[in-house]
């Protein structure tokens, strides 16, 4: 087994992480201790020197497609969905805080009494200042998902890598939970995530990382130190990126 990579291979990343990583082994909410987890992941970044972005999903609390399926309007439903998101950046961002971590969390909704409303040129300064950003409230509008948002504020910052954690340890032909016969791809292009219909971010993201060529990559947060080893060049997870 070699020494661990230490040396990045970038410069500024945009993590995904769904809200129910954050719900730990808990049915509904935030977990403390994967707040801590994830807290320390990060933390693990820093000490890399890399500028860390991150867009947190809300499905923890409440998911405007659930909400539309039972009736609710889409668009108010959406808009319940962003505000959730807002509550799990400001517990991610206390608990980055009280890791070490300067953070700031930026809401594409305004609402100056909680957080910064988001803007490019400051989030970039923050960034630039060594501070963990959060970006909350999606992307401002209802029927667009945190994957979407995700992409387009990596866009927007220019984000070298977008990561995107999940439960597994990569993109499957079919859910690896379920199936003990799936196949796992070690890389795959944009065009086969959309042929494909694999269930990695929604068509939109994809489409946008496609158009700007932005390299997407897919592994396991559960397992410690995996994001600093995706970020250092180590092959581990799903890479995602125009031609294999």
């Amino acid at each position: 087994m070699g020494a661990p990579v230490t040396e990045s291979k970038y410069n500024r990343v945009l993590l995904k992480l769904s809200g129910e990583a954050l719900m730990g082994d808990a049915p509904f909410g935030i977990s403390m201790d994967m707040l801590q987890y994830v807290a320390d992941e990060i933390k693990d970044l820093k000490e890399l020197g890399i500028q860390t972005g991150l867009v947190i999903g809300a499905g923890n609390i409440f998911r405007g497609m659930a909400g539309a399926s039972k009736g609710m309007d889409r668009a108010n439903a959406d808009n319940m969905g962003m505000l959730a998101t807002v509550i799990n950046a400001l517990a991610m961002c206390d608990a980055l805080e009280q890791n070490g971590v300067p953070c700031r969390v930026m809401s594409a909704i305004s609402m100056r009494t909680v957080c910064e409303s988001y803007s490019r040129q400051k989030a970039i300064h923050h960034l630039n200042k060594g501070r963990a950003v959060i970006f909350a409230a999606g992307t401002g509008n209802p029927y667009f998902t945190t994957d979407t948002a995700a992409m387009l504020r990596a866009l927007e910052i220019n984000a070298d890598l977008i990561c995107k954690a999940t439960r597994v340890d990569g993109v499957y032909d079919k859910d690896p939970l379920v199936h003990s016969d799936a196949v796992k791809y070690d890389t795959l292009d944009y065009g086969e995530v959309l042929q494909r219909q694999l269930r990695v971010m929604d068509s939109t993201a994809i489409s946008l990382a496609r158009d700007n060529n932005k390299t997407i990559m897919v592994f396991n947060m559960n397992v410690p130190g995996n994001i600093r080893k995706a970020i250092c060049g180590e092959k581990i997870g799903t890479l995602i990126r125009g031609g294999k």
